[in-house]
């Protein structure tokens, strides 16, 4: 096997299997023994005690900061997090509070290294276990930011043809070309805020094959969103869109909806709430500089009946509000996984910092309300939750009967798993036949 084929082989080993599951589980009691293994009193009475002791008391004020005060997640971390990362602290710790009782008399150096990479080992094993709580990273490319997918510049994306193909279902009308190619691409772009004036990341694009055809299909678009914290391109690595997306090209002539990841947050951190309030007009950048800019740059089928929006978590929130915000603009959506209301952790403190303590601002913006007083005849979509995910799934249940009552044409899918991305990652799988038929795509 040649160099390149090591690498490859290396980068593209899983990290979200029970098989590395184990692995971290070993790495890190080898790497913690290592560093804690030493013949001396002194060692095992004060600096172990000290090591645990700054492991412990800086991750604890980190999970009060993080809980109690800075509170950037609508809903709390798992406590599996913040001990496996005092797991990783320790490691350090361990490391450093070594010094002072190393032998003089014998050589450092090469106990020095051995040193330093068992306390590597273990804090790499750590991220890995806290990877799997959220299985954000499926291999080791994924992990080191290395793409998956083919790219293209946006100036092909923007590049139009003098032919197009149109038709309900489009499937019925197109026949892909002997040239097009085998899989799809994504393309990057700043989207301007030139309406909401909201302070959005660069989106990110994923062009089907049909689209790098000459004629082109008229493409049905999907917005997606991601979740909070989260960035445009967490569907792209945890959520693996493109072989989700590839595979149902493949399948139909090359055929699948653009999706258009969309920054719905602002920030990895932000949490807009996908309204227009205090916090930004993220609503009004979704609904309206969004589809602006799409179909000026895009050539992509303009009618609303073609277009849909959908997210994971923040984003299934996201998607449900502006679903029923702005059903002219998105008839259909798709809600994976997200919650029974926007919030910023509880009721009073999101309408505060969002409206000022305007609670009927607040009940104009939320899904829940909006379904209780309105009806929504033409519109239709899809709920997906994890049926281990207790934190979600009673809220996604109530909502799927709302809109259901609303007259909505909705349907309800658990799956098995949580809130991860191997839960939204099915869901978008299992969702895209549904969602392309709906879209006019296929039959």
């Amino acid at each position: 096997m040649s160099w390149s084929g090591v690498a490859d082989a290396v980068l593209d080993v899983q990290l979200i299997t029970t098989a590395a599951a184990v692995t971290f589980w070993c790495l890190t009691v080898l790497g913690l023994a290592v560093l804690v293994a030493r013949r001396d009193r002194r060692w095992v009475a004060i600096g172990i005690p000290v090591a645990i002791t700054g492991a412990l008391v800086p991750t604890g004020l980190a999970a009060v900061l993080i809980e109690r005060v800075w509170r950037p997640f609508p809903d709390p971390l798992p406590h599996a997090v913040y001990w496996w990362s005092a797991t990783a602290v320790l490691a350090v710790a361990l490391l450093i509070t070594r010094w002072p009782f190393r032998r003089r008399d014998r050589p450092r150096v090469p106990v020095a290294v051995g040193l330093v990479v068992a306390a590597a080992l273990a804090v790499a094993a750590a991220a890995g276990q806290i990877n799997l709580i959220f299985d954000a990273y499926p291999t080791v490319r994924s992990a080191l930011g290395i793409p998956e997918f083919r790219t293209v510049p946006l100036t092909d994306a923007q590049a139009r043809t003098a032919t197009t193909v149109r038709g309900t279902p489009l499937s019925a009308q197109w026949s892909p070309p002997p040239d097009m190619p085998s899989s799809g691409a994504v393309v990057s772009a700043p989207i301007p805020a030139a309406t909401s004036g909201f302070p959005a990341r660069e989106a990110h694009i994923y062009l089907p094959p049909a689209y790098s055809t000459d004629p082109r299909p008229t493409l049905p678009v999907l917005v997606l969103l991601a979740g909070q914290p989260g960035s445009t391109d967490d569907w792209l690595v945890g959520g693996r869109l493109t072989q989700t997306m590839d595979a149902f090209a493949a399948a139909h002539d090359g055929l699948a909806p653009v999706v258009v990841l969309a920054d719905g947050t602002g920030g990895q951190f932000a949490n807009p709430l996908c309204m227009d309030s205090r916090l930004g007009n993220a609503a009004s950048y979704l609904t309206v500089d969004v589809p602006a800019w799409v179909k000026q740059n895009l050539q992509v089928d303009p009618d609303p009946r073609a277009w849909a929006v959908g997210g994971l978590s923040y984003g299934g929130t996201c998607a449900l509000q502006l679903a029923t915000v702005r059903p002219d603009v998105y008839p259909t959506f798709l809600d994976i996984s997200g919650q029974a209301e926007p919030t910023l952790g509880d009721r009073g403190r999101t309408v505060q910092e969002a409206f000022g303590g305007d609670a009927a601002a607040f009940s104009r913006n939320n899904p829940a309300d909006l379904l209780a007083h309105n009806s929504y005849p033409g519109s239709a979509g899809a709920f997906v939750v994890g049926l281990d995910d207790r934190e979600y799934r009673g809220g996604i249940e109530r909502l799927a009967d709302a809109a259901r009552a609303a007259g909505m044409d909705v349907h309800l899918t658990e799956l098995p798993g949580g809130h991860t991305f191997s839960l939204w990652s099915a869901a978008l799988e299992k969702e895209l036949p549904w969602l392309s038929r709906r879209l006019g795509l296929t039959s």
